[in-house]
């Protein structure tokens, strides 16, 4: 099978698994946010860390799995807010576990620790908040949010492989294939998208916010592709993992995301239309 048929039909698999956890109930998107969550913080210890520090890293990620689970009873049984500070006792452990370990030769893995809790848990732990919109569970604005993220991918990757050859790179010493006419590229599919979502009724907000929310999540999704290529980059690897066939890892995929979901429910938020 070609590379190209495997990255298709493996997309396209990653789409349905995508749109069955958002659409389908709560459960199911909280069983999938929880994978990915899981899978992500797992990828970014391995490239950053390999198999240093293994207890503290499984209590970041269990910090991160009880925050997104404390945060989605809260939003969906209307449990009370004061137990959403319980997983800062899992994360007073991590200092605690690090100090104890046998092998103290690499003291910055605990920074690689709290990195990883706060690029990978906390905003999907904080997509709760885009998910319940309106007191109960309706995830057609975090799907929407994934709409733009991919429309913006596609557009940078379509405009800047037919027209971007020769042309200013845009961050040549982190991702050489990466141009401003695929970055201009991308933020005007991201855009359009916005005004189609818009018009089929998904987006509720009047044009303009819709135009800046798109900007904003295309400049986020791009710095966050860019943070994961230099992290990457400076650890060696080509791919974070191999859990989707031609497509590398969960934090390949998410990259974006990570970085522009909470900026634009940050905007929406500030303009009070979430």
């Amino acid at each position: 099978m070609s590379n190209l048929a495997l990255r298709t039909i493996s997309g396209v698999g990653f789409i349905a698994v995508m749109l069955c956890g958002l659409l389908f109930n709560q459960y199911v998107f909280a069983a999938l946010v929880l994978f990915m969550m899981v899978s992500m913080m797992l990828e970014f210890y391995r490239m950053s860390m390999n198999g240093r520090h293994p207890v503290s890293k499984a209590i970041a990620i269990a910090a991160g799995v009880v925050e997104f689970a404390l945060l989605f009873c809260y939003f969906n049984w209307g449990m009370e807010l004061k137990f959403i500070s319980l997983p800062i006792i899992l994360l007073m452990a991590i200092p605690i576990s690090a100090v104890l370990s046998k092998d103290r030769s690499h003291p910055r893995d605990v920074a690689y620790i709290f990195t990883g809790i706060l690029y990978i848990a906390a905003p999907l732990a904080l997509s709760n908040i885009i998910a319940f919109k309106g007191g109960s569970f309706n995830a057609r604005l975090l799907l929407c949010f994934f709409i733009l993220i991919w429309s913006s991918d596609i557009g940078a990757y379509t405009v800047g492989k037919l027209f971007g050859n020769g042309k200013r790179k845009l961050a040549e010493d982190i991702s050489p294939k990466k141009t401003w006419v695929g970055f201009f590229g991308g933020l005007a599919f991201c855009m359009a998208a916005a005004i189609l979502i818009m018009l089929t009724g998904l987006f509720d907000f009047p044009w303009y916010h819709c135009l800046i929310l798109a900007l904003i999540m295309d400049i986020g999704g791009v710095f966050g592709d860019l943070f994961e290529s230099l992290w990457k980059r400076q650890c060696g690897v080509k791919d974070s993992g191999n859990i989707i066939p031609g497509h590398g890892g969960m934090l390949d995929r998410f990259d974006s995301t990570l970085v522009a979901m909470p900026l634009g429910a940050i905007y929406l938020s500030l303009m009070g239309l979430l």
